[in-house]
């Protein structure tokens, strides 16, 4: 038997075992919690022996840079307030004053940033979008396999003028239409439920349900699209904005990068990218070259279901109405600034502004005359009637322009200037201190290694890292690297720099890579392990395409044979 006084001894010490573990668990419940925290207060103290042990000001900027990064990376400070360190830290640590430092904000690149965000706010104010995206829909053809190819294609090209986010949002609700009429009508499953889930509550049916294979490939397309159709032009991405202003900005005495040289070269790429990427959803979830397969007889819809897929495209189109006065002078400013951007420096003619002026003339100048426009083109022509003999037809208020400041000011993406000039800033500190040059030195020793090898490593490396962090923020940090790389190397700068800011843009495998995957995750009830089986294929191909196409077709567009002159260290 055991004594009391025994039971008591093991009561205390179980007693003092719970405790033990319940402080332990405590513990890390807290460090959990507030891990950010301790990020922000103990990152700097941590790097504090780069600016003890040598106070030289390239030390100064890299601490100034390593912060940033650790909390651009963690997301430890919201991506804008990070991206305002420079404007504090560097004029008190001596790297540069305020002056230049705030310069780096607002640039060339930055306005027509905004100018590129403004016109895809009008343009998604007027609904243009969505009838050029209906339209295209309607003549592509409404079986699953040309519905699903059309989604895609048509995501991919409004993604290219419109943020990603936006370009999802909007495909959406028509995805959601035609798979509901489609269910309704009998010719197919939107969502399946867990056996677990019958007879328990509606909240936790809604919870349980999961999207069908076919429901996947369109909710997937939607987010997929716009990540690859971001590309397409300079305008398409934070990103590629980011690398133009990095780029002009490091290597001042260069030619800079150019709408139409851009567009010129990565609009095939995309194109093929997009292609692979849906014959690989096609292949995993719609029984493509399997046609005996359960998915393969899932899309089966025949005659009947393509009826009804065309028949709620064509309501959604006619639901729109006739095309507006508004929708059209908001297309042609579209195509006319895509123009201007175009023929600005083309190549094979003389750009536009050659015949006006002999001073240098640059994109923000084009975006920012069209938006002057917007301001003042009505967007009713309510005016025509004012002497209308029909009193009831005159105008009581004069017509309000085709966008206004509140709209702007609600719809504007307005954070992101804060992180395109961080990483601004972070170039012109590293390479006024030395920074630049330090790093091209260290560098020094991958002169030997193949530089295709080495582009394929830096692409992968950099899809892998846009899985965790913002796309812009990666761009940031991992850019102005491989430009002090390249230097190093004496390989011509864009051959690292615009390939790996490309495969900033392409995060395929998590919910919370992109806002694109995040919305389609939470719209299609897609797991995070689904996301991850079908990114692969997309990473894959964009990884291999991007290197490919690169190293052949870019090479020759952006003539990389040799090391420019302009290049060189200074």
């Amino acid at each position: 038997m055991v004594s009391q006084t025994d039971d008591t001894v093991v009561k205390v010490e179980d007693d003092a075992t719970e405790k033990k573990d319940g402080c332990l668990r405590l513990l890390l419940r807290f460090i959990c919690l507030y891990w950010k925290t301790f990020i922000l207060l103990l990152w700097p103290l941590i790097l504090l022996p780069l600016v003890i042990i040598n106070n030289e000001k390239m030390y100064k900027c890299l601490y100034v840079v390593a912060i940033m990064a650790m909390y651009w990376v963690t997301e430890s400070l919201p991506l804008p307030i990070t991206g305002m360190i420079p404007i504090v830290l560097y004029p008190l640590m001596g790297i540069l004053d305020t002056s230049h430092t705030c310069d780096a904000y607002i640039n060339d690149t930055t306005i027509m940033f905004l100018g590129s965000l403004i016109i895809a706010v009008v343009i998604e104010n007027s609904g243009l979008h969505m009838r050029v995206a209906l339209l295209i829909i309607k003549l592509i053809g409404c079986s699953h396999r040309k519905l699903s190819l059309g989604l895609f294609y048509v995501t991919m090209f409004i993604s290219m003028w419109i943020s990603n986010t936006a370009a999802t949002a909007m495909m959406i609700p028509i995805i959601e239409t035609v798979l509901v009429e489609l269910e309704a009508q009998g010719l197919g499953d939107m969502f399946v439920f867990d056996d677990t889930s019958i007879n328990q509550s509606a909240n936790h049916d809604e919870r349980s349900k999961k999207p069908t294979r076919s429901t996947m490939v369109y909710y997937l397309s939607a987010s997929y699209a716009s990540s690859i159709g971001g590309i397409g032009t300079i305008v398409g991405s934070g990103v590629n904005l980011t690398l133009k202003g990095l780029y002009e900005e490091r290597f001042s005495d260069g030619p800079g990068i150019n709408f139409a040289s851009w567009m010129f070269y990565s609009v095939p790429p995309m194109l093929i990218m997009g292609f692979f990427t849906w014959l690989w959803l096609q292949v995993m979830y719609m029984g493509l070259f399997r046609p005996k397969s359960e998915d393969a007889r899932a899309i089966n819809i025949g005659e009947e279901g393509e009826k009804v897929a065309k028949a709620v495209i064509d309501k959604r189109y006619r639901d729109l109405g006739p095309v507006t006065w508004y929708e059209s002078i908001v297309g042609f400013l579209f195509l006319l600034v895509v123009l201007l951007w175009f023929f600005r420096k083309p190549g094979f003619v003389r750009g536009w502004p050659t015949y006006i002026t002999d001073l240098p003339i640059k994109d923000s100048t084009a975006v920012v005359g069209i938006i002057i426009l917007l301001f003042i083109i009505p967007s009713k022509l309510d005016f025509l009637r004012a002497f209308d003999k029909d009193p009831s037809k005159r105008p009581t208020k004069p017509s309000s322009a085709l966008i206004d400041w509140k709209t702007i000011h609600q719809k504007m993406h307005w954070s992101l200037i804060f992180v395109l000039g961080g990483g601004f800033a972070i170039a012109i500190g590293s390479k006024d201190t030395g920074l630049s040059k330090m790093l091209g030195d260290k560098l020094g020793h991958l002169k030997n290694v193949d530089p295709l090898i080495t582009l394929f490593i830096v692409c992968l490396f950099a899809e892998i890292v846009t899985e965790l962090t913002a796309n812009v923020a990666v761009a940031n940090i991992i850019v102005p690297v491989l430009a002090e790389m390249c230097v190093s190397m004496k390989v011509h700068p864009l051959y690292m720099m615009l390939p790996v800011a490309l495969c900033c843009s392409f995060s395929f495998h998590l919910p919370v890579g992109t806002p694109p995957n995040a919305i389609v995750s939470a719209a299609g009830h897609i797991r995070t392990k689904d996301f991850i089986i079908a990114g692969i294929g997309p990473s894959l191909i964009t990884l291999i395409i991007t290197c490919l196409s690169w190293s052949t077709w870019g090479v020759y567009v952006f003539d990389l044979h040799e090391f420019p002159s302009w290049a060189h260290t200074k």
